[in-house]
Parts: structure tokens; C-alpha cells; sequence
């Protein structure tokens, strides 16, 4: 609740840090750090939990998600972590919301060949609309 958020790539920064998220190059539960970009990275929800179907690449959301998804339910729902309710809620936010961010974000194609139709309302899509236009003279990120 009290985190301070830092936003960088210098490594010497991302030592200080408690956690470390989808930058730094290196994937390592127990400390904390969960990226998914380096060449060797190929762990699927599947490979990591097998009791679950997946066999989608994680991104570095995915991996937050398949460490920490069923207590952060479980506190919400004030629910058991392994009870049916955090079980079945955790499954179905994998498979109609984490998993597209993983596929996306991994560049995995929705579908083989051309798509029939455009999805304008992903995930990716609204966080599209936050940056500035092309023509915009203020292309500063951050604002949206």
C-alpha cells in the first residue's frame, strides 16, 4: 500500500528495489524480480503451476498474476487462498483477461492468417488511447 513505484532501467536502481517487474532481465521469485524478456525465458502458467491448462508464454504480468493472483483474490474475498471460490475466480480472470496480456505482450497472434474483423477495445487498445497523437506537440507519456 505504501510502495514508491520507480519507473527505470538503470540496474543499479533495480538493486535497491524490493521488487522488480517486467525489466532488469531476469526471472527470480525468490527475489523478487519478474521479467520476461530474456532469450532463455519460456515459462507458461502450465510449466510453473501444472494443475493448470495454460501453455501461453507469461509476460511479466502474468508471472505477478501466477505468484501472487490467488492471495491478492483471497484478501479482496476474504476467502480461503486454495477454497473453490478463489480457485474458480482465479482460473477465470487467467483465462478471459491475464492470458491476453501475455499473448499480446509476447507477440502471440490471436488467430493464424488475417483476421476477419479489428478488435478496437482490448486491453491494448485503451491503453493506446492514453498516449498522445502523432501530431500532438506534447508527446509526453506519462500524462495519460
Amino acid at each position: 500500500q505504501d510502495a514508491e513505484v520507480v519507473r527505470t532501467r538503470d540496474p543499479q536502481r533495480l538493486a535497491q528495489c524490493d521488487v522488480v517487474v517486467d525489466v532488469g532481465g531476469e526471472y527470480d521469485p525468490e527475489r523478487h524480480r519478474y521479467d520476461h524478456h530474456q532469450r532463455s525465458f519460456t515459462q507458461s502458467m502450465q510449466s510453473l503451476r501444472p494443475d493448470k491448462p495454460w501453455t501461453t508464454k507469461l509476460s511479466s504480468a502474468g508471472l505477478v498474476y501466477c505468484h501472487f493472483g490467488s492471495q491478492i483474490l483471497a484478501g479482496l474475498l476474504g476467502q480461503p487462498e486454495d477454497g473453490p471460490v478463489v480457485t474458480a475466480l482465479y482460473d477465470k480472470l487467467y483465462e478471459n483477461f491475464v492470458e491476453e496480456i501475455d499473448a499480446i505482450d509476447n507477440g502471440i497472434a490471436q488467430a493464424e492468417g488475417e483476421p476477419r474483423y479489428a478488435l478496437t477495445t482490448t486491453l491494448s487498445a485503451r491503453v493506446g488511447y492514453l498516449n498522445p497523437r502523432w501530431n500532438n506537440p506534447d508527446q509526453d507519456t506519462e500524462v495519460g
